[in-house]
């Protein structure tokens, strides 16, 4: 059992915006305004100007079931809006169309890699809403001496994802929301690359205290981080012998610290009542036959690649944690040897991209049937491998004509007898403690051999050449 002894309890509130329909939730307006100037993509609708009726999105509502399903909810047959007053300049009609007593799904749940082995996090539910504009502050929340107000992500549709409190360490916390992303990328209605797809509000406590709400937090990192230090906020206060007060706090991402906003609201605080402009929804037998066209999940296509191609379970988990790596890796293997290609897909190229914070869209998957074909054939080494791959990414070209500029074709024979013989004569300590028994000095001079023959010679024969020189 993972051992808690600051008693964490986290829950988190995702907004999941459906930037990939065409239009808003309510009304007409593109979805597709990320690169135009602010407050072009409005209307009277989304805008709350007198007068003005909404008219619900089909496909946002298909899209929502999509996920309720896919977070292994039910989903209900009949749902209903609300509207949740408060003000806030982000929020022209002064209220915000949502959902309330009867949500489109929920009591669902995911799996994660939880601090002890698997976790099951709960889903209390998932349900739609309108997205609030954007306000944009000249400095910081606390001291902007003023607030611009774009309301052209006014209308988005969102999915509200909230948690049960399962989660007992930021990691997790982390890794859930790693899942939950991988998850609706797949559903293929989310991009999580545009600005503002994807926020985060979490709910934290600590030794069974009141909770702290953290609102606005914008990426992964950043839930990790605001909730690393809410815990350290927490535990001082109580050590201090303060009192824990249940408040919410904005995350302030440039100085890594949580800022105190108001005090936490209650839902009788909204004062929800039904949204009269909406009518009351009957979804019943949607569900059945949505499920009948969602795509193959995360967790699923995991499983395949295990027993389809025989890779282990830890190279299916990291090729399917992002769709693109999945059906890059998957083309690759129709063509190459599927296990090699999972290490050299997972343990390198990834770790390239992530280095040069790059998408596995920056490299071509021709470039790496060509690449593992190489090394098939013995015509390279892995040396020479990882140096195609960076030279690739850093310069562009094609591998063939990387290793004939580089003069990467692997060495054998005399040039590596020679290398040898000469990293024994250069290297005579390192000889003498070999022959005294030190195992580890042999790597040394394998090292030696390799640096001589610019990483061409294959380190196993090196070895070999080695030892037998030894005697």
């Amino acid at each position: 059992m993972y051992d808690n002894p600051d008693g964490v309890m986290i829950g988190l509130e995702v907004h999941v915006q459906l930037n990939k329909l065409k239009t808003k939730v309510f009304c007409g307006c593109s979805t597709d305004y990320h690169n135009d100037p602010p407050n072009s993509h409005v209307c009277p609708v989304c805008l709350g100007l007198p007068g003005s009726l909404p008219v619900i999105n089909k496909k946002a509502v298909e899209a929502a079931i999509k996920i309720g399903l896919a977070l292994n909810c039910k989903v209900e047959e009949h749902t209903q809006f609300y509207r949740k007053n408060y003000y806030y300049p982000d929020l022209p009609k002064g209220f915000q169309i949502t959902q309330y007593d009867f949500p489109i799904s929920s009591g669902g749940y995911i799996t994660i890699e939880g601090e002890d082995g698997e976790l099951k996090v709960g889903i209390t539910r998932a349900h739609m809403e309108e997205d609030p504009g954007r306000l944009v502050h000249e400095g910081t929340i606390d001291k902007s001496k003023y607030t611009l107000i774009d309301y052209n992500r006014s209308g988005m549709a969102l999915i509200e994802i909230v948690s049960d409190p399962d989660m007992r360490s930021p990691k997790e916390a982390r890794r859930y929301l790693d899942k939950l992303r991988n998850i609706v990328e797949y559903l293929d209605i989310f991009d999580g690359d545009l600005e503002g797809a994807l926020r985060v509000d979490a709910n934290i406590s600590i030794m069974g205290g009141q909770r702290a709400e953290i609102k606005n937090i914008s990426s992964h990192k950043g839930a990790e981080r605001a909730l690393l230090f809410e815990i350290i906020r927490q535990k001082n206060v109580l050590r201090r012998g303060g009192v824990v007060v249940q408040e919410t706090r904005h995350f302030d991402e440039a100085r890594e610290i949580t800022i105190s906003m108001r005090s936490k609201e209650e839902a009788h605080d909204y004062r929800y009542f039904p949204e009269p402009d909406l009518v009351p929804l009957k979804i019943s037998g949607w569900a059945p036959a949505i499920k009948a066209t969602l795509p193959e999940l995360p967790d699923a296509r995991r499983m395949r690649f295990v027993e389809q191609y025989g890779i282990t379970d830890d190279h299916a988990k990291a090729l399917t944690s992002e769709l693109k790596l999945a059906i890059f890796y998957e083309d690759v293997a129709k063509k190459a040897d599927p296990k090699m290609a999972a290490v050299w897909v997972c343990d390198v190229l990834k770790g390239e991209l992530n280095y040069r914070d790059l998408t596995v869209d920056a490299f071509k998957k021709e470039h790496m049937h060509t690449i593992i074909e190489l090394l098939v054939s013995k015509k390279i080494t892995e040396e020479s491998a990882v140096d195609i791959i960076r030279t690739l990414l850093d310069k562009g070209g094609l591998p063939d004509e990387i290793v004939k500029e580089k003069g990467l074709l692997k060495v054998e024979g005399d040039i590596v007898a020679t290398a040898a013989e000469e990293a024994i004569q250069e290297n005579p300590q390192a000889v003498a403690d070999y022959r005294a028994g030190k195992e580890k000095a042999l790597n040394s001079l394998v090292g030696a051999v390799m640096k001589k023959t610019k990483g061409r010679a294959d380190a196993r024969t090196a070895r070999e050449v080695l030892l037998e020189k030894l005697g």
